[in-house]
């Protein structure tokens, strides 16, 4: 009889607690399982986005030198439908050249703002600094100094100075690319193949390229 009091004191104490409790705690357990069940739900849509972006990607990547405008097609469907993956990013960066290639500056120009306008800031930096140089092909000077505007990651500052020494020397601008020039040296790694070439650029516009101090003894 004790433990069959026992078991009923247990009983009416459980019965006291769901009463007071068991209604939030279903809400809390039913919510927990809507939250694992999204994120599960989220992940398998991740999974599955990517295969479809990789086999689009694999389709850009097929027809770049064969069939610009079947670069641009697959392209802008990547671009649209799964616009979040980095396979879209690079779709967008290869169709840019493709079109630039076929002498389609139109669409080449399109891709690199679809890639500074959705991508990540080494895309966005990238695509700034090629949009620009189509641009300063077709002398729209203005537009191509303001697509350089704006914060790069510091691995491309010296690019996208060197693309302004280009721009304001071909608008014979030569003091202010001198300082552009001075910038893309100044953010150039020393042992950089590229640096010698803003060398010539920069002396070409009157600058002089600075005399490396000797290293410490």
């Amino acid at each position: 009889m004790a433990y069959d009091h026992q078991e009923e004191e247990q009983l009416a104490s459980v019965k006291a607690w769901w009463a007071k409790y068991g209604n939030a705690t279903t809400w809390v357990l039913v919510a927990g399982l809507a939250a694992y069940s999204g994120w599960t739900w989220w992940q398998y849509h991740l999974r599955t986005q990517a295969v479809e972006a990789s086999a689009l990607y694999d389709s850009v990547q097929e027809s770049v030198g064969k069939d610009n405008a079947k670069v641009q097609r697959a392209a802008a469907d990547l671009e649209s439908r799964y616009g979040q993956t980095s396979y879209a990013q690079m779709a967008a960066m290869t169709a840019a050249k493709s079109a630039f290639d076929a002498n389609d500056l139109k669409g080449a120009k399109a891709q690199l703002q679809w890639a500074i306008e959705h991508g990540n800031d080494e895309y966005k930096a990238v695509a700034k600094i090629r949009l620009a140089g189509v641009l300063l092909d077709e002398k729209n000077y203005a537009d191509a100094l303001k697509t350089l505007e704006g914060d790069v990651p510091a691995q491309f500052a010296s690019a996208v100075n060197d693309r302004k020494g280009d721009i304001l020397a071909a608008q014979n601008k030569l003091a202010e690319a001198r300082t552009a020039y001075q910038a893309a040296l100044a953010a150039t790694d020393k042992k950089s193949p590229a640096r010698q070439l803003i060398e010539i650029k920069l002396e070409a516009v009157g600058g002089t390229v600075p005399e490396e101090k000797p290293a410490a003894a």
